[in-house]
């Protein structure tokens, strides 16, 4: 065994990640590794037993339970066929406005993050059924591009998200309280978005065409019976979920299993539920839960000996001596979570990073949920900001030549987002009521 300062065990351990991290191996082995090996050369095989008592808090938490459930609704929902409807609904009554279609893919992607709880569901869904509708009609790509990754990353923030529920033990928050302060979050975002498109639109018409009146000239009956028929069922699946968290009838857990069951029989209501459709739900759930659980465990092993090491200490003595005060350890965090998002991993993120800085949040007086939503909203930029960059990543891998879409058109169409983003955490730190009213009348 050897003694190694806890600067020293800072500098070995953060430095090893992101230089492991740059060579692209899995975030997963390379936690585990770092941990496992670090731990060896400090406290011998001793560490074994602190890797097996931090490994079963995770495996054995009721609240983690949750993840696979909610995937495997996401999944469910996916596969159901509401979101062609909803589309479908949305053109008819979006398509006379100026980008209207680009609108009508943000509000498909605020309504599905209430559903599906992951970004890849919903990226993948609205980018398939938008884009082309979008494209054919003389869009510009960038701004369709642009829609639909803003708009399905909402998913991963809007609740049921299943970053909330990861987020929420790790930081020894409630969840329920989590979901109720991330929904206006997520809507904020939403009409962020949908104002922005809006404003440019009109402002530069040839960037959004408008559409032959007779694509979406339908009688006012047919319209409210394509909206209604395609929306009703969403929003009751919703209220199933949230609305039981909220006036507290039942865990996040227990709401999970209820969204669960209730997007199997939505599926099953628009005739879309077979074997092969339940076989890909599961394996989607199976692959999403073993990614979430190999990652937590990897972290386990990493912030267990970074801690018992004294790593943590030094961390936090870093932020809080900073100059500014307390808004000068918040920028610094804040910029570490935006720099790290565009190289790591959310889950990693969350399973490393939090447990460091969420205490810091009743050091510096900031209200710990608040401070929680803060860097929930930062790591939605992580999604659109590359290198690492899901949503970039999903939409251009389900996008066929014939689109004529490249990397760069999605780029420069998701930069307006990252602005909007930042100009959502303003307004959360002007008035943080925005995040806390909610959760504040829950029924608990």
């Amino acid at each position: 065994m050897v003694d190694l300062s806890p600067e020293l065990v800072t500098i070995l351990m953060f430095g090893g990640l992101l230089l492991l991290i740059a060579t692209g191996y899995p975030l997963a082995f390379i936690l585990i590794g770092l941990g496992m090996g670090t731990g060896l050369l400090l406290y011998g095989t001793a560490v074994f037993e602190l890797f097996r008592l931090r490994s079963y808090g995770i495996l054995a938490s009721f609240i983690f339970m949750a993840v696979p459930l909610f995937v495997f609704m996401g999944a469910m929902v996916e596969k159901s066929g509401v979101a062609e409807k909803l589309y479908s609904a949305l053109y008819v009554w979006m398509a006379g406005f100026r980008g209207g279609l680009a609108v009508a893919s943000v509000l498909l992607g605020t309504i599905l993050a209430a559903c599906v709880g992951v970004i890849a569901a919903s990226v993948v869904t609205i980018g398939l059924l938008s884009i082309p509708a979008m494209l054919r009609r003389g869009y510009d790509k960038s701004l369709a591009a642009g829609a639909v990754c803003a708009g399905g990353s909402l998913g991963i923030l809007i609740p049921p998200s299943i970053m909330l529920i990861i987020y929420g033990p790790t930081a020894g928050l409630s969840v329920g309280k989590l979901f109720m302060a991330a929904f206006p979050a997520g809507l904020l975002l939403s009409l962020l978005y949908v104002v922005y498109l809006s404003i440019r639109c009109f402002f530069q018409p040839r960037l959004a065409p408008p559409l032959p009146k007779e694509e979406y000239s339908l009688p006012m009956s047919v319209k409210v019976r394509m909206l209604g028929t395609s929306l009703l069922p969403t929003v009751i699946l919703i209220l199933s979920v949230l609305g039981a968290i909220y006036f507290g009838v039942a865990s996040p857990t227990e709401a999970a299993g209820v969204g669960a069951l209730a997007s199997t029989l939505l599926a099953a209501a628009y005739r879309n539920l077979s074997f092969h459709v339940l076989q890909e739900t599961l394996l989607t759930t199976l692959r999403t839960t073993c990614m979430v659980m190999l990652i937590g465990l990897g972290a386990a092993a990493f912030t267990s000996v970074f801690s018992r090491a004294g790593g943590v200490d030094v961390v936090t003595n870093a932020i809080l001596a900073v100059p500014f005060g307390r808004w000068g350890s918040f920028a610094i965090i804040m910029a570490i979570v935006f720099i790290l998002g565009m190289f790591i991993d959310w889950i990693g993120i969350i399973f490393v990073v939090v447990p460091m800085v969420s205490p810091m949040a009743t050091d510096l007086g900031f209200d710990p949920l608040w401070f929680a939503m803060m860097i929930i909203l930062n790591l939605q930029m992580s999604f659109i900001t590359p290198p690492f960059a899901y949503a970039i990543f999903f939409l251009k891998g389900i996008a066929s030549e014939d689109w004529g879409l490249e990397t760069e058109d999605i780029i420069r169409g998701i930069v307006p987002y990252v602005g909007l983003i930042i100009v959502a955490l303003l307004l959360c730190i002007a008035f943080p009521d925005i995040l806390l009213w909610l959760p504040a009348h829950m029924v608990t």
